[in-house]
């Protein structure tokens, strides 16, 4: 564990190699899981006041599920979450014309319509923050759905910290990031 700031850094995220492969594990993060994406009370708002701006990309499914449980819940751990639709599917979600299921947050984040790109929980994903009382753990949730990412890092050599800066860097800030590339860059790694 690295302490950065007020994050303790678990030494996963910097020896890990990770690079989503989305044409390999169709967005499984987005489908499975025991509840929806964690999210703060202030992205909760933010999606409902978006909603009319990205609720086109919807199934009717999703919107009925969002009519009738909200724009979040708070799940069986007490924590605020996106509400789920089906088998754990994250009811912002669609599936593109790939397969591939997709954030309809993100959607309309790229397509200029708005300027939330999706919870920052989701963006950071496969590293997952618990908030403690004086500092938050950063750790690395190495699950069996993202093993194509795990192969694909290790094909391109990407670190997880390099693949996730922008993420890292929007929760934490561009200081913070700074410090723990300066970490990760002179961290010992299997090679000495």
């Amino acid at each position: 564990m690295i302490e950065i700031g007020k994050t303790i850094v678990s030494l996963d995220v910097i020896e890990s190699k990770f690079c989503c492969d989305l044409d390999h594990c169709k967005g499984a993060c987005c489908v499975d899981g025991d509840s929806g994406a964690p999210l703060t009370p202030e992205e909760a708002g933010t999606i409902e006041k978006l909603y009319p701006v990205f609720k086109e990309y919807l199934s009717p499914e999703n919107v009925a599920e969002i009519s009738r449980q909200g724009f979040s819940v708070i799940d069986q751990d007490g924590d605020l979450v996106t509400p789920i639709v089906g088998k754990n599917e994250c009811v912002f979600t669609f599936v593109d014309e790939r397969g591939i299921t997709r954030c309809a947050i993100e959607r309309a984040y790229f397509e200029k319509k708005s300027g939330f790109r999706k919870p920052v929980s989701c963006h950071l994903f496969p590293v997952r923050i618990t908030g403690y009382k004086r500092f938050d753990g950063v750790n690395y949730e190495k699950l069996k759905i993202c093993k194509p990412g795990r192969t694909n890092g290790k094909t391109n050599n990407l670190p997880l910290w390099k693949f996730l800066e922008e993420p890292l860097t929007r929760k934490y800030g561009e200081e913070w990031y700074q410090a723990l590339k300066l970490v990760a860059e002179h961290f010992p790694n299997e090679k000495g």
